[in-house]
């Protein structure tokens, strides 16, 4: 479904100050805020990220000359939080959260398949989970190109792993696993608390089997029972083209081993080097370049600098310093899709500083001819 237009969204018109968009948003957020009755979210969502845009000087002249191809695909560009622009209620949520990359099998998997905030592991309802590794925590730096065509990294990370000898069982090879003589196989004992109202039983872990019901006749004589060994192990990550900094990235079971149970998670925090021209928005790459007077007033054909190597761009005649150029399918990929957003170009007319006595009478002489319509 194509988007509303941003003004349209927010009851003003085209021409409307920065305090009339401010005072139509709060009235609006108001209305449609999800913590009240009869809010509404998506609105609510729709309303934030129209704001978003027409509050950014930079960002609204962009989507007045483009449209929504001017602000990217993240206009809002606070993390994905639909909150960030409204502050006031309590208990909105969303704040915080890092989105999840979930690579299960070092494939790109289901991309955007959750959001989470720091809930690794644990017990659901007050029940007995089957042991789990602990999950594990690294981070990685990209250069921006990496980030925008993805990459490649082999991670070497020191990890407990499955003991290869005993394969994880705890049991010496050739020899088996026998009914804990503790619990007599159950993987629990039962244990007496004496109270001032009487004896009160309580069901606990087994100590010696650790609720297996069973014991090694022999113990693994390489992890000693553990059933892991600590090793230095290589992953390749393939990291997908788009992703952005403070992205994570899960993979699944890559974290370190335990005994008769998957292994944890490996979590890969990105982190992406800034880049000495080009600056990142959403979907966006913007840059700066700059023209000459004469160019500017003449027209040109420059050469602008992308991520896919030098561009042709025509400089129309009588551009004024600041007006923006897109440059359609060179900006970032997107993660959800085969298409790329735009670069933007933002088009500097730089004034001479010194010039010859011939060239101060040409201008002089060009000054003092007749004007019409203006400068040229």
């Amino acid at each position: 479904m194509a988007k509303r237009d941003y003004y349209d969204v927010l009851g003003v018109g085209k021409s409307a100050s920065a305090d009339e968009i401010k005072k139509s948003f709060r009235r609006l957020a108001v209305q449609y805020h999800p913590d009240k009755e009869g809010g509404n979210e998506d609105k609510f969502k729709e309303i934030n990220e129209a704001y978003e845009v027409l509050k950014d000087e930079s960002k609204r002249k962009r989507y007045d000359q483009f449209g929504h191809a001017g602000v990217g695909s993240s206009a809002a560009s606070d993390g994905g939080n639909p909150y960030a622009g409204f502050g006031g209620f309590g208990g909105a949520g969303g704040q915080g959260q890092r989105v999840n990359f979930d690579f299960g099998d070092l494939g790109l998997g289901d991309i955007f398949e959750s959001f989470f905030s720091g809930g690794m592991g644990g017990q659901a309802n007050g029940q007995q989970r089957q042991a789990r590794g602990r999950d594990v925590e690294t981070a990685i730096e990209l250069t921006f190109e990496q980030a925008v065509f993805g990459t490649k990294i082999d991670l070497r990370l020191n990890l407990e792993d499955t003991c290869e000898h005993c394969k994880g069982t705890t049991v010496e090879p050739g020899y088996e696993l026998k009914t804990c003589p503790n619990c007599k196989g159950s993987g629990q004992v039962v244990n007496v608390m004496r109270t001032v109202f009487g004896n009160i039983q309580q069901a606990a872990v087994c100590p010696v089997c650790k609720g297996r019901g069973k014991v090694p006749e022999k113990v693994c004589t390489v992890c000693k029972g553990k059933g892991t060994q600590r090793k230095e192990q290589d992953i390749t990550l393939k990291v997908p083209a788009g992703i952005d900094d403070g992205a994570t990235i899960r993979l699944r079971e890559h974290g370190e081993a335990v005994a008769n149970g998957p292994k944890g998670d490996l979590y890969v925090n990105v982190r992406v080097k800034p880049h000495k021209k080009f600056t990142r928005e959403g979907d966006l790459i913007l840059s700066d370049d700059t023209v000459g007077m004469v160019e500017a007033a003449l027209g040109a054909e420059i050469e602008v600098e992308t991520v896919d190597g030098p561009v042709k761009m025509k400089v129309p005649a009588g551009t004024q310093s600041g007006t923006d150029f897109k440059l359609s399918g060179h900006g970032v990929p997107h993660l959800r899709g085969n298409t790329r957003g735009a670069h933007i170009v933002t088009i500097n007319v730089e004034t001479p500083t010194k010039l010859t006595k011939h060239q101060q009478q040409l201008l002089q002489d060009f000054q003092n001819q007749p004007k019409k319509h203006g400068l040229f």
